[in-house]
């Protein structure tokens, strides 16, 4: 595990919303039964947890910035410092009762990922990075995956939803790029834990568009930390600009990359 005092704030501060998020989470399935449903209840649980974070990592860094799902752009004195945020990932998820969903948190610093905390409250899961220092899941050391061929290899994916119905024609032609030669494909619904799965070797391959900063800060340190391969969908480098992402390890980001262009 990463015992350094950045880990330490980045991981209290996920695990003390996640605690609240366990809380809500567990009232969901009552509230499914209502005719209003439990997307008012979501609502306020995501904000709380983003409360949660937002005054732990003010705490114990003040001046860093912020950019957070719920909150926007927090703008901090310490300009070289910023925290992106997203304290429910796979929204969706939760309000429906599934648990597959997270709390993240990325630092950036100077422009670059630097660590990263991803955790689902309802599975107790706990993955982490650290630049320079590796990426660890519940204490062990973790690694991409090393197989080499996306034939054999599992790929994770992101459906865009009704909201992003312009990109649906493109998702189409690539999800058909792919299936044509990988393994299988997945969309789980939390593109955090997609991340945190190529890291920690349960996925091969992971591609999405239509993504925020939030959605992708904290999984990225933690694939790179983990020996993986990191681009945007179209190969590029500026990862948060495009909004979209590729990974895996050398040879599947490479052979997913070629497929994903393709299309």
């Amino acid at each position: 595990m990463i015992n350094s005092a950045l880990m330490n704030v980045m991981t209290s501060a996920a695990l003390k919303a996640g605690r609240g998020l366990k809380r809500d989470f567990g009232e969901v399935e009552n509230l499914q039964v209502s005719v209003k449903g439990p997307g008012d209840f979501v609502t306020i649980a995501d904000k709380k947890a983003e409360k949660v974070i937002f005054d732990e990592l003010s705490k114990a860094r003040p001046g860093y910035g912020f950019v957070l799902e719920e909150g926007g752009i927090v703008e901090g004195a310490d300009k070289s410092h910023v925290w992106h945020v997203d304290p429910l990932d796979g929204t969706t998820n939760f309000l429906h009762g599934l648990p597959i969903f997270a709390v993240s948190i990325g630092l950036e610093r100077e422009g670059q990922m630097v660590a990263g905390v991803i955790y689902n409250p309802a599975t107790d899961d706990l993955f982490v990075a650290e630049k320079g220092h590796g990426a660890y899941y519940n204490n062990r050391r973790i690694r991409v995956a090393a197989r080499r061929d996306v034939a054999e290899g599992l790929i994770a994916t992101g459906i865009p939803p009704l909201g992003k119905a312009a990109i649906h024609p493109r998702f189409k032609a690539e999800l058909a790029s792919v299936m044509t030669r990988a393994g299988g494909v997945r969309r789980l619904g939390a593109a955090a834990l997609d991340l945190a799965f190529v890291a920690a070797g349960r996925f091969d391959g992971f591609w999405e568009r239509g993504l925020k900063s939030w959605d992708m800060a904290a999984g990225l340190v933690l694939v790179r930390e983990a020996g993986g391969y990191v681009t945007d969908a179209d190969g590029g480098t500026d990862i948060f600009g495009a909004g979209s992402v590729c990974c895996g390890n050398e040879h599947i980001h490479k052979q997913l990359l070629d497929l994903v262009k393709k299309a």
